[in-house]
Protein backbone atom coordinates (compact mmCIF):
# COMPACT_ATOMS: atom_id res chain seq x y z
CA UNK A 1 0.00 0.00 0.00
CA UNK A 2 2.91 2.72 1.00
CA UNK A 3 5.15 1.07 -1.65
CA UNK A 4 6.66 3.23 -4.20
CA UNK A 5 5.46 2.03 -7.44
CA UNK A 6 7.84 0.09 -9.88
CA UNK A 7 8.09 2.57 -12.72
CA UNK A 8 9.22 5.47 -9.99
CA UNK A 9 12.48 5.06 -9.40
CA UNK A 10 13.77 6.44 -6.31
CA UNK A 11 16.85 8.95 -6.00
CA UNK A 12 19.66 9.38 -3.21
CA UNK A 13 21.06 12.44 -3.16
CA UNK A 14 24.54 12.33 -5.14
CA UNK A 15 25.98 14.69 -1.70
CA UNK A 16 28.72 13.00 -0.24
CA UNK A 17 29.35 14.07 3.84
CA UNK A 18 33.07 15.59 4.10
CA UNK A 19 32.36 16.29 7.35
CA UNK A 20 35.32 15.06 10.20
CA UNK A 21 34.12 15.13 14.14
CA UNK A 22 36.05 16.96 16.09
CA UNK A 23 38.22 15.09 18.16
CA UNK A 24 37.51 15.24 21.87
CA UNK A 25 39.88 16.14 24.89
CA UNK A 26 41.69 12.61 25.82
CA UNK A 27 39.18 10.72 28.75
CA UNK A 28 41.32 10.44 31.83
CA UNK A 29 40.92 6.38 31.09
CA UNK A 30 43.51 6.55 28.59
CA UNK A 31 47.03 4.97 29.16
CA UNK A 32 50.26 4.56 27.96
CA UNK A 33 51.29 0.89 27.36
CA UNK A 34 54.18 -0.87 26.47
CA UNK A 35 53.71 -4.22 24.54
CA UNK A 36 54.74 -7.93 25.29
CA UNK A 37 57.55 -7.66 22.87
CA UNK A 38 59.08 -3.98 23.64
CA UNK A 39 62.29 -3.75 25.82
CA UNK A 40 62.78 -0.35 26.99
CA UNK A 41 66.43 0.73 28.70
CA UNK A 42 66.73 4.02 30.45
CA UNK A 43 64.16 6.72 31.82
CA UNK A 44 60.72 6.73 31.98
CA UNK A 45 58.92 9.71 32.59
CA UNK A 46 54.99 10.82 32.01
CA UNK A 47 52.00 12.27 33.11
CA UNK A 48 49.42 9.47 32.07
CA UNK A 49 48.82 6.12 34.04
CA UNK A 50 51.10 3.61 32.48
CA UNK A 51 50.68 -0.19 31.46
CA UNK A 52 53.46 -2.26 31.21
CA UNK A 53 53.38 -5.94 29.93
CA UNK A 54 57.05 -5.48 27.96
CA UNK A 55 60.71 -5.12 29.81
CA UNK A 56 61.87 -1.95 31.02
CA UNK A 57 65.53 -1.51 32.45
CA UNK A 58 66.37 2.12 33.93
CA UNK A 59 63.78 4.58 35.62
CA UNK A 60 60.34 4.96 35.73
CA UNK A 61 58.84 8.50 37.11
CA UNK A 62 55.12 8.77 36.50
CA UNK A 63 54.40 10.98 39.26
CA UNK A 64 50.30 11.35 40.30
CA UNK A 65 49.65 8.57 38.22
CA UNK A 66 48.78 5.19 38.25
CA UNK A 67 52.12 2.14 36.98
CA UNK A 68 50.47 -1.16 36.02
CA UNK A 69 53.19 -3.59 35.28
CA UNK A 70 50.94 -6.43 33.44
CA UNK A 71 51.65 -10.65 33.80
CA UNK A 72 53.95 -10.54 31.15
CA UNK A 73 56.21 -7.33 31.99
CA UNK A 74 59.25 -7.62 33.64
CA UNK A 75 60.93 -4.24 35.14
CA UNK A 76 63.99 -3.66 36.45
CA UNK A 77 64.21 -0.09 37.67
CA UNK A 78 63.04 2.31 40.62
CA UNK A 79 59.66 3.32 40.39
CA UNK A 80 58.06 6.61 41.32
CA UNK A 81 54.32 6.91 41.17
CA UNK A 82 51.20 7.74 42.58
CA UNK A 83 49.96 4.63 42.23
CA UNK A 84 51.74 1.05 41.96
CA UNK A 85 49.96 -2.20 40.84
CA UNK A 86 52.46 -5.39 40.32
CA UNK A 87 50.80 -8.35 38.42
CA UNK A 88 54.74 -8.99 36.85
CA UNK A 89 58.04 -9.39 38.20
CA UNK A 90 60.07 -5.80 39.58
CA UNK A 91 63.26 -5.56 40.67
CA UNK A 92 64.04 -2.19 42.18
CA UNK A 93 62.40 0.26 44.49
CA UNK A 94 59.28 1.72 44.74
CA UNK A 95 57.96 4.71 46.13
CA UNK A 96 54.48 5.57 46.34
CA UNK A 97 52.43 8.57 47.36
CA UNK A 98 49.04 6.41 47.53
CA UNK A 99 49.18 2.79 47.31
CA UNK A 100 51.35 -0.42 46.84
CA UNK A 101 49.46 -3.39 45.40
CA UNK A 102 51.23 -6.52 44.44
CA UNK A 103 48.54 -9.66 43.36
CA UNK A 104 48.76 -12.88 44.24
CA UNK A 105 51.04 -13.46 40.86
CA UNK A 106 53.31 -10.71 41.53
CA UNK A 107 56.84 -10.53 42.88
CA UNK A 108 59.08 -7.47 43.85
CA UNK A 109 62.48 -7.54 45.17
CA UNK A 110 63.41 -4.03 46.18
CA UNK A 111 63.01 -1.55 48.67
CA UNK A 112 59.22 -0.05 49.28
CA UNK A 113 57.91 3.36 50.93
CA UNK A 114 54.17 3.84 50.63
CA UNK A 115 51.48 4.99 52.38
CA UNK A 116 49.55 2.17 51.86
CA UNK A 117 50.81 -1.61 50.94
CA UNK A 118 48.78 -4.48 50.28
CA UNK A 119 50.35 -7.97 49.26
CA UNK A 120 48.24 -10.96 48.16
CA UNK A 121 48.27 -14.57 48.87
CA UNK A 122 51.00 -16.20 46.72
CA UNK A 123 52.92 -12.94 45.86
CA UNK A 124 56.70 -12.59 47.06
CA UNK A 125 57.71 -10.03 48.10
CA UNK A 126 61.78 -9.39 49.01
CA UNK A 127 63.08 -5.83 50.76
CA UNK A 128 62.12 -3.25 53.20
CA UNK A 129 58.78 -1.59 53.64
CA UNK A 130 58.36 1.81 55.21
CA UNK A 131 54.61 2.98 56.20
CA UNK A 132 54.59 6.71 55.89
CA UNK A 133 52.10 9.25 55.19
CA UNK A 134 52.81 12.35 53.21
CA UNK A 135 53.94 14.59 56.19
CA UNK A 136 55.87 12.09 57.80
CA UNK A 137 57.67 12.27 54.11
CA UNK A 138 58.23 16.01 54.53
CA UNK A 139 58.80 16.03 57.97
CA UNK A 140 62.30 13.84 57.36
CA UNK A 141 63.41 15.89 54.51
CA UNK A 142 63.08 19.09 56.96
CA UNK A 143 65.36 17.17 59.76
CA UNK A 144 67.51 15.94 57.20
CA UNK A 145 67.98 19.49 55.71
CA UNK A 146 68.83 20.84 59.38
CA UNK A 147 71.05 18.32 60.13
CA UNK A 148 72.76 19.05 57.34
CA UNK A 149 73.13 22.90 57.47
CA UNK A 150 73.76 22.14 61.60
CA UNK A 151 77.07 19.67 60.02
CA UNK A 152 78.28 22.33 58.22
CA UNK A 153 78.19 25.07 60.43
CA UNK A 154 80.12 22.89 62.99
CA UNK A 155 83.13 22.02 60.40
CA UNK A 156 83.42 25.92 60.09
CA UNK A 157 85.23 26.44 63.40
CA UNK A 158 87.26 23.37 62.96
CA UNK A 159 88.95 24.77 59.63
CA UNK A 160 89.32 28.06 61.29
CA UNK A 161 91.18 26.58 63.97
CA UNK A 162 93.47 24.13 61.55
CA UNK A 163 94.30 27.46 59.81
CA UNK A 164 95.34 29.05 63.05
CA UNK A 165 97.30 26.61 64.50
CA UNK A 166 99.19 25.99 61.00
Amino acid sequence: MLQPAHNQATKAPATTNTYTPVRTAVSPTEQGSIGPSVVIKGEITGSEPLYIDGRVEGSIHVNGQRVTIGRNGSVTANIDAKEVVIMGSVKGNIQCTDRLDIRSEGSLTGDVTSPRISVEDGALLKGSVEVRTGSQKQDKAQTQASSKSTASEAEKPKAAAAGAGA
